[in-house]
């Protein structure tokens, strides 16, 4: 849908309150009164986005969520917008992430404190952007900059909570085929700056007493085209082969923290769930698979300097007589450092090629600054060892399928899965151990984010979990199979492999920079033009106060 815009001109029929310079003392209660109003209507609408994202899944939710915050910031001054976008994002990601709340409610408010910044940036361009023409259009773009710049900053960045993570079964869903998240995150946004300036114009022809004009017919039309529009998106599913897969979630004794029990407990448990597949195999009640796929930290031991946990490992894939992805922490290049891999074992050579994590959590697997902070806070100490990263994809031979690893978080971030799948994956396989966050929501929006890797690069994913969820996905982005929390299965099934790649394999990561930083430009543009206006007020007001002397 076309949108107005004139070279960014400023907008002429509108002119935004003013907000500043000195007013009457009896307006100060009222403007301060409108001041909390509008912060509280951004509370409100922080949670309404929270709302729209797994467990609750309410998604249209994120579109009403993106047309309140473009109402609550138009026409303010940047640091008003600033201010409403950080009342947006506080309890917006207190309730996204408050999965953390194992690790501690400090760190859920901490992490959610230095998330909402960057939308308090993205506020203040809102509300600089909002006084130009086809200012729906630049509000859609900067969510796209904001999330391209949670993406990366601080640390590598957190992409949590994007509005493409809350639109991963939905009609704007196939659109990932095209532009990956970041134009789901478009499509979103678009709607839901359409549906305000709709919104917008009929409060104003109610106020004037006039017939509704064309802006509200064609920003409601608008905003439900761009929702629909994911259905005329194709999206490829055909197979060139099959395999057969079984996932196997072997449970932990005590979710939390402290998931790991006792030594090589964890690995006892994946290992028996390993060896009763065998036995069901044995006796026919189930077919035998191609490859097996343990989860992440499924051995908490290093199997190259523990005998036992070798021997454990060997045991169980030698059982089952194929090749089996372990997932387990080896050491690091020094004592310092632990690495967390996925290991391809074959029942006849042992252990062969490995992917090593890339992206470690900061905080969680790694800590910055480690001598400083660990003074402050006692309980980063806990980490014992930093993550190494490795240093490349997870692209490996797992008996006749060629997967593409991607471990736990990673699976939020674009240019990880991309990469696995661009280099030749054929299937994504996602290992992941949740066990410090069962029963928290954490576990489903991870799932959410594997739905919508598949239909972005038309790959089955098979997500392996040591206590849940693990599921096998479609290419289309349907869950054909998923385990519950805390609790020892396997899953069996054929899945597709696949070689074709869709077109936001190939255009990769050039729309979301096109997007982000035009963005950026076009919010440099419209600070120059307020700047501008401020010196010549400030020009006019100092000609008017100068004396006028007689002739």
């Amino acid at each position: 849908m076309a949108l107005p815009v004139s070279h960014g001109q400023p907008e002429q029929q509108e002119q935004p309150v003013a907000e500043e310079g000195p007013q009457p003392a009896a307006a100060a209660p009222g403007r301060r009164k409108a001041w909390w109003t509008r912060t509280g209507l951004a509370a409100l609408s922080g949670l309404a986005l929270a709302l729209a994202f797994p467990p609750f899944d309410a998604w249209p939710l994120s579109i009403l969520a993106v047309a309140a915050l473009a109402l609550l910031t138009r026409g303010r001054t940047a640091r008003h917008g600033a201010w409403l976008g950080f009342a947006f994002g506080v309890p917006f990601f207190v309730v996204l992430l408050s999965w953390l709340r194992p690790v501690g409610w400090d760190a859920t408010v901490g992490l959610s404190l230095i998330e909402a910044l960057f939308l308090a940036l993205m506020g203040a361009g809102l509300a600089l952007t909002s006084k130009l023409r086809g200012w729906p259009l630049w509000g859609a773009v900067l969510w796209v900059t904001q999330e391209w710049m949670r993406d990366r900053l601080p640390f590598g960045g957190f992409p949590w909570g994007r509005l493409a993570f809350a639109n991963t079964a939905s009609p704007l869903t196939p659109l990932a085929a095209l532009g990956g998240a970041p134009l789901v995150t478009f499509a979103v946004a678009g709607s839901g700056t359409l549906l305000a300036w709709a919104a917008l114009a009929a409060v104003r022809a109610r106020r004037t007493d006039t017939e509704l004009p064309w802006r509200t017919a064609v920003g409601a039309v608008g905003a439900v085209a761009l929702v629909l529009v994911g259905y005329a998106v194709p999206v490829p599913t055909s197979a060139d082969d099959t395999v057969k897969v079984a996932l196997v979630q072997g449970n932990v004794d005590r979710p939390g923290m402290d998931f790991l029990g006792r030594p090589m407990e964890v690995l006892d448990n994946h290992a028996t769930a390993t060896e009763k597949l065998a036995a069901d195999v044995a006796a026919g009640r189930v077919a035998k698979p191609d490859v097996v796929i343990w989860p992440e930290n499924a051995s908490d031991l290093d199997p190259f300097t523990d005998p036992a946990a070798y021997a454990r490992i060997d045991e169980a894939v030698k059982a089952v007589g194929v090749p089996t992805l372990v997932g387990a922490l080896v050491d690091g290049p020094d004592e310092q450092h632990v690495q967390n891999e996925g290991i391809v074992w074959d029942p006849a050579t042992g252990p062969g090629a490995s992917y090593t994590k890339q992206h470690p959590v900061p905080f969680g697997e790694y800590v910055p600054f480690r001598e400083e902070l660990s003074k402050v806070i006692s309980r980063l100490q806990r980490v014992a060892r930093d993550f190494y990263p490795g240093d490349h994809n997870g692209v490996m031979q797992l008996g006749p399928a060629r997967i593409g690893d991607v471990i736990c978080f990673e699976v939020a971030y674009d240019e990880i899965v991309r990469d696995a799948v661009n280099q030749g994956g054929r299937v994504i396989v996602v290992q992941t151990n949740n066990a410090t966050y069962n029963n928290t929501g954490q576990t489903e929006q991870q799932l959410a984010m594997s739905r919508l890797r598949a239909v972005e690069h038309g790959r089955a994913v098979l997500i392996a979990a040591t206590s849940g969820v693990s599921a096998v996905i479609a290419p289309d982005g349907s869950v054909q199979q998923r385990t519950g929390e805390m609790e020892q299965a396997v899953l069996n099934a054929v899945v597709p492999l696949r070689d074709g790649k869709t077109v936001a394999d190939r255009v990769g990561a050039a729309p979301e920079w096109v997007l982000a930083v035009g963005g950026v430009l076009v919010c440099a543009f419209a600070a120059t033009g307020a700047v501008r206006r401020r010196r010549a007020e400030r020009r006019a007001a100092d000609g008017e106060r100068e004396p006028q002397h007689a002739v």
